[in-house]
């Protein structure tokens, strides 16, 4: 898919118990009046070595790499759930990739934290979806390539205030940018490249990050970042989770008791404000893409590197590394 505005490439790979490759239509799921399709099958490609240092662009484009959801393991209740060699070799086999890029982004589904209490967890629910990855984790995301990184959706707080501020402590040590950890001073992150500025805005569906149901707010965000930016990418968390979920409404999304946003309406509203690339995350599948006033969209870029807590089969193991060659101005 080539537009006069972004040069789109699928990477298909292997990457530990998720298989990395083009999402399938579900023969099974019916399309509904005004949904937008399910992303088409796209064929494995060959991943070629490349050196592990960030290359240095020359050219009059910025190729930005971006995976999924990210939680590598956690502790929590005890040590069943974490990867062997501590989680060492979980994103090896990308790393090729996300050096090559300029740029490579991921959401990270956890906090950073080496210990606290979770206010999800309670004596009364034996049973709860608390992360938090130790911090000398964030290790691996550096010498994976990883430039910048989402902190807005739901399980980001998991550990409270401390688990957020752990978190950022460990990613600004390392010199990975992030966005999303709030509303305000954190939602947005800006990295240089090449004489240019490329923003990068977090939002998610709870009141902890910029909120994909308040369109104002997000069009008062995305403006501003224009401004003082050349490139806006927008990074959402929203849309209904599992298999079921494949296809992208356009209306708004639930789940469980939570409004999840309608995906549409909001991806248009922050191009229509001055974004240049949108990229989601949340529905832990694989969603269709659009381009929209020559913008590209991405509704979905499924479950990346989930280690331990969830069996992944069928739609939930697969993904993707989606590459994007945008113009330095936008274009």
């Amino acid at each position: 898919m080539t537009t006069h505005k972004n040069l789109i490439n699928l990477t298909a790979l292997v990457l530990g118990m998720v298989f990395l490759a083009g999402c399938p239509t579900d023969p099974e799921m019916p399309a509904k009046s005004g949904d937008l399709p399910v992303a088409e099958k796209t064929p494995s490609v060959l991943v070629k070595p490349t050196p592990q240092s960030k290359p240095t662009n020359q050219t009059s484009t910025i190729k930005i790499a971006a995976g999924g959801d990210v939680m590598l393991g956690s502790p929590v209740p005890d040590d069943e759930h974490m990867p062997p060699n501590d989680g060492r070799d979980l994103l090896k086999p990308v790393t090729p990739i996300f050096t090559a890029a300029d740029i490579a982004f991921v959401n990270i589904e956890a906090p950073f934290a080496d210990g606290g209490i979770s206010p999800k967890c309670k004596e009364e629910k034996p049973l709860c979806f608390a992360f938090r990855m130790p911090t000398r984790y964030a290790n691996y995301l550096k010498a994976a390539g990883l430039d910048v990184v989402s902190l807005a959706n739901n399980h980001a707080f998991d550990f409270g205030n401390e688990g957020r501020a752990s978190t950022r402590k460990s990613l600004d040590n390392l010199g990975i940018k992030h966005a999303g950890s709030d509303s305000r001073q954190f939602s947005t992150a800006y990295l240089d490249l090449n004489g240019k500025k490329i923003a990068f805005i977090g939002f998610a569906h709870n009141k902890k990050s910029l909120n994909i149901n308040n369109l104002p707010a997000a069009k008062r965000a995305v403006k501003i970042a224009d401004q003082k930016a050349d490139i806006v990418v927008v990074s959402f968390h929203g849309g209904s989770e599992g298999k079921m979920a494949q296809r992208v409404l356009n209306e708004t999304e639930m789940f469980l008791t939570e409004k999840r946003g309608n995906l549409p309406l909001f991806a248009r509203t922050v191009i229509d404000a001055g974004a240049d690339l949108v990229l989601g995350h949340g529905p832990h599948v694989l969603r269709g893409m659009e381009v929209y006033k020559d913008r590209l969209i991405a509704y979905s870029l499924g479950n990346f590197a989930i280690y331990g807590w969830f069996k992944l089969s069928g739609a939930t193991a697969n993904t993707l590394v989606l590459e994007v060659d945008i113009d330095q101005y936008g274009k």
